[in-house]
């Protein structure tokens, strides 16, 4: 299977030493017999003599931009990028639309996962529309990027030329998938799979794909290859579960799901779903056991206490679901539960008293503003204020400014709702849940504090649904996360370790 990389390099040196560029040396001073000369010599991998040579000539030819390309294609070969760097850099000082050198410097950014190669590769798509290659290439990086849908664009635009290359199929697919596009998403799987027929990752992002789409059965089909005796893959047993759940095939989703369990006991998402096959049917006792063995493992994970304290509601066991739920929002610190958590950048983290000052420094200038307000009501519940201190005030004072200016801001409203409750001030913490799921009624934080909140106040006749659903949700939430992370992207011929080489920097025929 040729390399994405191969095929963009040696394209580059035809274009170079082909017809093309034959017109080009009419208009230099080199003579056409010193750059056969020189082109001989790099045939026959004598790039030192071909170096030589070269130098010589520029020294006569400084402003032959094909010369100082062809150094830098001697160079690039030789195992040397950053003097081939160099040489492709003069010679688009020279001539900055000349095609061979674009291609030449792109070969090596792209190899060392370099963003400046997207600039360039966009510079020959303007020469050239119909590069496919290009196209390929320009796709990876967007991908890497995270720009998947300008990814998407370029990868259709390469139509069949990455059918043989794993690792653009594989990153086109992911893209479709991250732009929540499944039905194109899986065809680019089934390619991958076909190219790739023993290779179990392959099959293992097709099902992710297919699971997500609802192709339940042809994920199963997809995965019963890989559900043998011996499978020591958790993520791989923990899909099929999934698949075997969605046709109701509850013992062979939960036997699979314990043996993905029993391979990986520190991982939390395997215990959450575990406990919403076991509130799905009916099944509380023995959620609540598995529940406490992954707290032996990971005993500070809040999901994991979320997921027992919602089983001992099933239970009615409330003062051991409200401990629970008290323990998650001391793990929690709160932050919220679900999608909408709002990410307090790293200064939050390590030094929330300055995230704080911060935050207070900028709402002198912007004092209406709601993500600031929120910012700064959130660092200050980080710190577990008492309810009569100063700091909870100017916390509870912060998040009603956010609401406010913004109403329709669902995590500020999840907020107050948090607050409320920690004020023992029920009500008010019920009308901000159903406030934040009016807008939002898939808040899986709302939905939390409001079964906290009813529980509270004494309403427990909503209690059991509103519990099946938070289970829903936060194993939605989950999965969501798991799926995006599941995809077992491949780095072939990765940056780190790739270097030029003969192979795949090759002259035509002589």
């Amino acid at each position: 299977m040729r390399s994405l990389r191969a095929k963009f390099a040696g394209f580059a040196v035809l274009v170079l030493l082909c017809a093309d560029g034959a017109a080009h040396v009419a208009s230099q001073s080199t003579q056409p017999s010193a750059i056969a000369e020189i082109q001989a010599l790099i045939r026959e991998k004598q790039y030192d003599r071909a170096l030589a040579l070269t130098a010589a000539d520029l020294e006569n030819a400084p402003a032959d931009f094909r010369l100082w390309t062809v150094q830098g294609i001697a160079f690039s070969l030789q195992g040397n990028p950053s003097q081939a760097l160099n040489s492709f850099d003069k010679a688009l000082q020279l001539s900055p639309a000349y095609i061979p050198a674009l291609k030449g410097e792109v070969e090596i950014l792209f190899r060392a996962g370099d963003k400046r190669a997207m600039a360039l590769l966009e510079k020959i798509l303007k020469a050239d529309a119909n590069d496919v290659t290009a196209h390929e290439m320009l796709a990876s990086l967007e991908r890497k990027n995270g720009e998947c849908a300008k990814a998407d664009r370029h990868f259709e635009l390469a139509a069949d030329a990455i059918n043989t290359h794993a690792e653009s199929l594989e990153a086109y697919g992911y893209c479709l998938f991250e732009s929540k596009q499944p039905e194109k998403a899986i065809p680019v799987f089934e390619r991958l799979v076909t190219l790739l027929p023993d290779r179990s990752y392959a099959k293992y992002d097709l099902a992710v794909v297919q699971v997500s789409g609802g192709q339940y059965d042809a994920a199963i089909k997809t995965l019963e290859p890989l559900l043998t005796d011996d499978q020591k893959d958790a993520d791989i047993l923990s899909l099929a579960s999934q698949a075997y759940e969605k046709v109701k095939n509850t013992p062979r989703a939960v036997a699979l799901l314990r043996q993905a369990i029993v391979l990986s006991p520190t991982t939390p998402g395997y215990y959450a779903a575990f406990a919403a096959l076991c509130l799905e049917h009916d099944s509380f006792q023995v959620g609540v056991d598995m529940m406490n063995v992954g707290l032996k493992y990971i005993p500070d994970d809040p999901s994991l206490y979320l997921s027992r304290g919602l089983l001992y509601v099933e239970l009615a066991q409330f003062e051991n679901a409200e401990a629970d739920f008290s323990r998650v929002e001391k793990l929690s610190s709160f932050q919220a539960l679900g999608s909408y958590a709002l990410d307090l950048t790293e200064v939050q983290r390590n030094n929330p008293e300055q995230a704080v000052a911060r935050a207070r420094n900028q709402l002198k200038a912007h004092p209406d503003d709601p993500l600031l307000n929120y910012f700064l009501a959130q660092s200050l519940m980080n710190q577990s204020p008492d309810v009569e201190s100063e700091q909870f005030k100017e916390a509870l004072r912060a998040a009603l400014k956010s609401v406010k200016a913004r109403p329709d801001y669902v995590p500020a409203h999840d907020l107050l709702a948090a607050i409320y409750s920690h004020a023992a001030q029920y009500s008010l913490a019920i009308e901000e849940c159903r406030t934040a799921l009016r807008y939002d009624p898939s808040d899986e934080t709302a939905t939390y504090h409001l079964l906290i909140a009813m529980k509270h106040s004494g309403q427990t006749e909503e209690l059991p649904a509103l519990s099946k659903r938070l289970a829903q949700l936060h194993r939605e939430s989950l999965q969501h996360e798991n799926e995006r992370k599941s995809f077992r992207l491949i780095e072939a011929d990765g940056p780190a370790n790739s270097t030029p080489t003969d192979t795949n920097l090759q002259l035509p025929p002589g």
